[in-house]
């Protein structure tokens, strides 16, 4: 049984989903809502508590102020509060591409709060070789959706970013989106893409933290930035990246697959070497 919430927040109002029983774990994107982790999480809820949600100025967690720009930390305080509202001292996270960013920004700024993260190819560009020239790009793209609209700017983020125009592009918006859709996709540009990829981790604070950390990248992800950042990571953090099965959206296209290797990390029964200090 899925049971849907709705917690007050500074500025925000975040709606989240809970479901299953056992150990909390909570699973995050941004911008990403928490229906599209709905396979995964039932996949999970039998063994986990499972919750969901979605983040702030995204489908159903609305802001006072629209024009707000949502950034890693807010949204790590908006998680804080979430797992106070859940009525528990720390919990496990999994945040993938935005939302493992948030769980960066969360373990550094609510230190104990995460007993694990798993950091599932967080976009760090600043972390890559040619950050000044990403940076550029980014503010190219979001004039782009400014000027010319969502189609082109979806089209150069999956260009650029390394996707193709292959059937498991499960990123790129359908042809004909929704008007959710399309609020989603406007916030990304606007008012989230730019805080999410210019996020530069506290390394020293990461490893102080008691929080196992855990970099996920994707079997199939080959020369995605997100690879590359989540490889930049790993050895900042002195570890190695995990991989799960498929590419940068592998949960969606085989949450099954991404489950069981998911829970093997949780539980520690996984082929990864844990975070050393």
């Amino acid at each position: 049984m899925t049971t849907t919430h709705v917690l007050n927040v500074p500025g925000a109002r975040l709606y989240y989903e809970v479901r299953g029983t056992g150990p909390l774990l909570l699973i995050m994107a941004a911008p990403m809502a928490a229906a599209a982790f709905a396979p995964l999480a039932e996949a999970l809820a039998g063994d986990h508590t499972v919750v969901t949600h979605d983040p702030r100025g995204i489908s159903g967690s609305t802001l006072d102020d629209p024009d707000q720009d949502s950034t890693p930390e807010l949204r790590a305080d908006d998680v804080a509060a979430l797992i106070n509202a859940l009525g528990a001292e720390s919990a496990d996270v999994f945040g993938t591409s935005g939302g493992a960013v948030t769980g960066l920004a969360l373990v550094a700024r609510h230190c104990g709060r995460v007993r694990t993260l798993i950091a599932h190819e967080p976009p760090l560009l600043e972390l890559l070789p040619e950050a000044a020239e990403r940076r550029l790009w980014v503010e190219d793209l979001i004039g782009t959706f400014h000027r010319e609209g969502q189609g082109p700017a979806w089209k150069d983020f999956l260009a650029a970013v390394g996707f193709d125009d292959s059937e498991d592009v499960q990123a790129e918006p359908p042809s004909e989106p929704s008007a959710q859709a399309l609020a989603d996709g406007a916030h990304f540009f606007a008012h989230e893409i730019r805080g999410t990829t210019r996020y530069v981790p506290d390394i020293a604070a990461l490893k102080a933290a008691p929080t196992r950390i855990i970099v996920g990248i994707g079997a199939d992800s080959g020369g995605l930035d997100t690879y590359r950042a989540s490889t930049a990571l790993a050895q900042l953090l002195s570890t190695r990246p995990v991989e799960f099965p498929g590419d940068h959206a592998g949960f969606l296209a085989r949450p099954q697959d991404f489950a069981t290797t998911l829970r093997a990390v949780l539980t520690g029964e996984g082929a990864y070497e844990p975070f050393t200090r």
